[in-house]
């Protein structure tokens, strides 16, 4: 095994080796690979022993390491190996607070989640049931974004969650801004999804229409400029918002016929 350096032992003391129910350390970082290894061999069915001794002679010398959900959970009760998840968001509280409690489980089991909020109405946009209105995707952000802080990943530290607002919805403005406060959406990466259009509105120095995804109509009307200005003094202040270009991303989708890719885990 490859010698691990103080540091990385300290991290896997505080993160990834199993305690006992009072917070104990029982577990070596050499029998957490063979925990790991043993558990991922499993499948190989009768050659999981030839399999086991290969994989743990890769990740104890450190030539490859799994990501840390299985690390910390590779046969463990329930554990789950994936980091990365993504869940849809419908213009319903049913759906919001559903997709809200499905990303707390995955948190508190070790994986990361994303979202795309662009079918949420906007904010003050009526909502039919109480001829009230709509609080606007930031504000339910912000609300998945203090659940994170509560709910730690695998038990060890905080989720994490991308964001994504679509380049022509009404709110596009708020949500670019919405991180300049740093103490705002502190569990969220957030990215601007781009299209091929409204490139091309900025090249060309075009109009760009905001659109309401509840009515299909035109919500405004701006210079396509002025949102890629706002979104590069943005960046270059907090270093959010990202871009997604999903027309691009979506080119080389390898299922196109479950759907359009609409967002990213938090590291995309």
């Amino acid at each position: 095994m490859s010698t691990l350096s103080n540091n990385a032992i300290q991290i896997l003391k505080d993160r990834y080796l199993i305690k006992d129910k009072e917070g104990k350390l029982i577990e070596t970082p050499e029998q957490m690979f063979k925990r790991v290894a043993k558990f991922v061999a499993s499948c190989e069915n009768e050659k999981s022993a030839l399999y086991e001794k290969k994989f743990h002679s890769l990740i104890s010398n450190l030539k490859f390491l799994p990501n840390s959900p299985t690390l910390m959970n590779a046969g463990c009760k329930n554990g789950q190996l994936s980091a990365c998840f993504v869940l849809p968001i419908r213009d319903s509280l049913d759906s919001i607070f559903t997709s809200l409690k499905n990303t707390a489980l995955i948190h508190q089991s070790g994986g990361g989640t994303g979202f795309n909020f662009s079918k949420l109405r906007p904010k003050n946009d009526l909502v039919s049931s109480k001829s009230g209105t709509s609080s606007g995707p930031v504000a339910f952000m912000k609300i998945y974004d203090t659940a994170t802080d509560y709910v730690k990943q695998g038990g060890k530290r905080r989720g994490a969650n991308m964001g994504i607002l679509n380049i022509d919805h009404p709110d596009i403005e708020e949500f670019i801004s919405s991180k300049s406060n740093k103490k705002s959406i502190e569990n969220f990466n957030i990215s601007v999804g781009i299209n091929d259009a409204f490139m091309n509105a900025v090249n060309n120095d075009l109009d760009w229409q905001l659109i309401n995804p509840r009515t299909k109509k035109v919500a405004k009307t701006l210079a396509a400029q002025l949102l890629w200005r706002l979104i590069i003094k943005k960046a270059w202040r907090t270093g959010d918002p990202g871009l997604v270009f999903l027309d691009t991303i979506n080119k080389s989708n390898p299922t196109p016929n479950l759907g359009r890719i609409e967002t990213t885990n938090p590291c995309g």
